[in-house]
């Protein structure tokens, strides 16, 4: 049957505003992704002049190449990819257990232990306090200061607390007890089996957080066998930037390096976010309605 049958012309007309205004905000969107997709392989002086919009010119690798043949970026991909997985796995174990707990009616002390996870939201010991406190720790220079200290996000812990408290009906719960059903029983059979968007969405969070974490290898790591991908991405591209500035006005080299300077800059953008946008499409499904089923509501 055709959409438009029945239709008369002033829905026809709101349609086609409505199409437009998509079209529009996809394209503002993809573009600047686009953008940076064509400029990673295209001269930079000819990007900088703005002679680069819709298709790539004097097509080169040479960023790519600058970044892969450096040793350095195999582990920063290989910590990362550690410190994500596990990561994640390590917030999960800790975050839908205590969501499930606080969301609880009978537990009566779960509006002051919700309070004094919401404090932190507003208050921190501040920077020089908490690496103190991860240096007596012995957390420091080691690959579980990405992982220990920051296990719980309140934020994704308000939302799944929201989702087990106001989506999964209370008389579920009765009617498992009835049958000799516990609390752990109960959360591992039947709540987190129900909670899958609202999971997926969760492990989206912290899985972006973790790949995304400069400021704790800037931090609390010295040893470059431990430091993520973004710290080695910032070390290729600010040791590309010194080398273009500085040989210059020396001679062939330096016009090479400055002819394709920005390539490494856009090929460090592509490098690094490419793995979660290959990781995105297959949680995406989950993701709106993890979003809407698992918010505050008042």
């Amino acid at each position: 049957m055709n959409p438009t049958y029945g239709k008369n012309l002033n829905d026809r007309a709101a349609d086609a505003v409505i199409v437009l205004l998509s079209v529009l905000v996809f394209l503002i969107i993809a573009y600047p992704l686009y953008f940076v997709i064509i400029a990673s392989v295209s001269d930079s002086t000819l990007v900088s002049t703005g002679q680069v919009t819709l298709y790539p010119k004097n097509i080169s690798f040479f960023g790519y190449k600058e970044i892969f043949h450096d040793s350095r970026i195999w582990t920063g991909y290989k910590n990362t990819l550690i410190y994500t997985l596990l990561g994640t796995l390590v917030n999960l174990l800790f975050t839908l257990p205590a969501a499930y707990v606080l969301s609880r009616h009978e537990f009566r002390a779960r509006r002051v232990i919700m309070f004094l996870f919401v404090v932190t939201l507003f208050f921190s010991g501040g920077l020089i306090p908490t690496y103190l406190l991860m240096k007596d720790l012995h957390l420091t220079n080691s690959m579980w200061v990405f992982i220990l200290p920051f296990s719980v996000n309140v934020y994704n812990l308000i939302i799944a607390r929201s989702f087990f408290e106001h989506s999964l009906p209370k008389e579920l719960y009765e009617a498992a007890s009835m049958d000799g059903c516990s609390h752990f029983t109960f959360f591992v059979k039947v709540a987190l089996p129900l909670s899958k968007a609202v999971v997926s969405v969760i492990a989206l969070y912290y899985l972006v957080a973790h790949w995304n974490d400069f400021f704790t290898g800037l931090i609390y790591i010295r040893s470059n066998d431990l430091q993520p991908l973004q710290i080695v991405l910032r070390d290729i591209l600010l040791s590309n930037q010194v080398f273009s500035q500085g040989a210059g006005a020396g001679g062939a080299a330096g016009g090479y390096a400055q002819q394709y300077a920005d390539q490494v800059k856009y090929a460090v953008i592509i490098v690094s976010t490419l793995p979660i946008l290959i990781v995105y499409p297959f949680i995406q499904k989950y993701f709106e309605k993890g979003v809407m089923i698992g918010s505050v509501k008042g």
